[in-house]
C-alpha cells in the first residue's frame, strides 16, 4: 500500500503522562518501533495552541504514524499545558511560551528516565520558540525547526547558538506566512552552523502528501540518515487511523 494520509504502519504504541515542576499532568503519546530498540528519539512541540495546535497537528501524527517502523525512530507527542487533543487535556493554562519551559523540561527529562536515545527537539512553528528559547537548557542532540515565525524567540536567544556545537537544522517555507527564506538567511545568521532549508513551494501548515514527505526526509536526514531515502510503498501490514 502507498504511504500517505493516515496510514499506521507497526509500532509500540502507549500513551504516557509526565509531571512538570510546577507540578503539572501533561499527557502525550510514544511511538517506538516495533520489534526493536529505537536509534534515536523525537521530542515534539507543536504549534501555537490558541490557533488549533496540538500534539496531533498532522506532521507529528504522521511522524508517529511511520517513523518507527521506516527510520527506528521513538516519537514522543504531548499536549503542552492547557492545550487538548483526543489523547486528553495538560493540565494548566496557555502561557504565551513562558511557563512552557517547564512543559519543554518535563519531555525531555521524560525521555531521559525511558531510556530513550539520542533526544532532538523537534518544533512546528510556536514550537521551535520553545526550542530555541529552551532547547540550550537540555541534553539534546540538537533541534530541528519547522516554519519557526522567531516572533517570541528573541534575537539573543537565536544569537545563543552560535556558541553551541549542536544541529540547528531550520526548515523554511517558501511561502510562509510569517517567515520566508530570504528573511531567515538574515535573522538567522548569528548562527553560522544553522542549516537552512529553504523548501520550494512549502508553506507553514506543510499542506498536502509532497509537504508532509519533504519535512519527514528532511528530518530522518538529520537525525538518521541511513534510513533514507523513505519508503513510499509498504508491503507489511498497516492500518489507517480512526
Amino acid at each position: 500500500m502507498e504511504i500517505r494520509g493516515p496510514l499506521l504502519l507497526p509500532a509500540r504504541r502507549e500513551d504516557v503522562e509526565f509531571e512538570t515542576l510546577d507540578g503539572l499532568r501533561l499527557v502525550g503519546e510514544l511511538a517506538q518501533p516495533a520489534e526493536r530498540d529505537p536509534l534515536a528519539t523525537l521530542v515534539t512541540l507543536h504549534p501555537l495552541p490558541t490557533a488549533g495546535g496540538f500534539m496531533d497537528s498532522h506532521i507529528f501524527r504522521k511522524a508517529a504514524g511511520r517513523l518507527p517502523a521506516l527510520a527506528d525512530l521513538a516519537v514522543l507527542r504531548f499536549n503542552t499545558r492547557g492545550t487538548t487533543s483526543p489523547r486528553g487535556t495538560s493540565e494548566g493554562a496557555f502561557d504565551g511560551g513562558r511557563a512552557e519551559a517547564f512543559d519543554v523540561a518535563a519531555a525531555v527529562d521524560f525521555a531521559r528516565e525511558r531510556g530513550l536515545p539520542r533526544p532532538w527537539l523537534v518544533g512546528w512553528s510556536f514550537g521551535t520558540e520553545l526550542a530555541l528559547k529552551y532547547g540550550r537548557d537540555h541534553d539534546v542532540e540538537g533541534i530541528i525547526l519547522l516554519s519557526p515565525p522567531l516572533h517570541r524567540a528573541k534575537p539573543a536567544e537565536v544569537a545563543a547558538w552560535a556558541g553551541d556545537e549542536r544541529p540547528v537544522i531550520v526548515l523554511i517555507p517558501e511561502f510562509d506566512d510569517y517567515l520566508r527564506p530570504d528573511e531567515a538567511a538574515e535573522r538567522f545568521a548569528s548562527v553560522p552552523h544553522a542549516t537552512l532549508v529553504p523548501v520550494e513551494g512549502g508553506k507553514h501548515l506543510w499542506v498536502g502528501e509532497n509537504q508532509t514527505r519533504r519535512v519527514l526526509t528532511e528530518i530522518v536526514a538529520a537525525v538518521n540518515p541511513d534510513a533514507l531515502p523513505l519508503p513510499t510503498i509498504w508491503t507489511g501490514p498497516g492500518e489507517d487511523e480512526g
